[in-house]
């Protein structure tokens, strides 16, 4: 799952507009504490957001609400997908 409008660009290129609209809409979430950090990491990094940081949003967004607040907390987790390159980018940036 994710942006096919992402397939031939290469992990650092700078995010499109309309592509991170649809990130954007794509991270909204059902726990309020997934949210606040979502929201906060894109009012920090709109305008330098990357392909390959949307890739492991878009990665990190298959997660279901509880995993991904542990994931985000630093709580033991077993998600394997936290092990992708681009989902750790995206972990670091969120918890700052």
């Amino acid at each position: 799952m994710g942006d096919e409008q992402l397939d031939d660009l290469l992990d650092d290129d700078i995010l499109s507009s309309s592509a991170f609209s649809k990130l954007r809409w794509r991270c909204r979430r059902g726990l309020l504490e997934n949210d606040l950090f979502i929201e906060r990491f894109f009012n920090r990094y709109a305008d330098v957001l990357t392909v390959g940081q949307a890739r492991g949003m878009y990665l990190l967004m298959e997660l279901a609400d509880n995993d991904l607040l542990d994931v985000l907390l630093g709580r033991p987790h077993t998600q394997t997908v936290t092990q992708d390159p681009r989902v750790q980018s995206v972990l670091h940036l969120l918890k700052v």
